[in-house]
């Protein structure tokens, strides 16, 4: 599974409507074959900034950054962000999904 974890520093003036800025590239992303999940959050710590979580299964990641929706969303991105997004992304074997947390178990 490819594992991917980024963080959008967006403009002051754009962060609320962050959301529906990118909501076309969400639907498409989530609708990808061999995408797992993609959720967006809002820090609390930095409002401004909303983090990206997302996975795919191993052979999905090169259509995925090579679709016509994710070019367009780096261009519609660019000029409502402060930054370089940061990204942590790395394949995690013989994983295709969520594990429940052995440390917290809920009966």
């Amino acid at each position: 599974m490819i594992f991917i974890v980024v963080k959008f520093p967006v403009k002051s003036e754009y962060a609320d409507e962050w959301l529906t800025y990118v909501d076309a590239f969400t639907t498409a992303t989530r609708a990808e074959p061999g995408n797992l999940w993609f959720e967006w959050s809002r820090s609390i710590e930095e409002p401004d900034t909303y983090v990206l979580v997302e996975a795919f299964q191993n052979d999905a990641g090169a259509a995925h950054v090579n679709s016509d929706h994710f070019r367009a969303a780096l261009e519609r991105m660019r000029p409502l962000l402060r930054r370089t997004p940061d990204i942590v992304s790395t394949t995690i074997e013989d994983a295709d999904g969520w594990s429940a947390m052995g440390e917290l178990s809920i009966d």
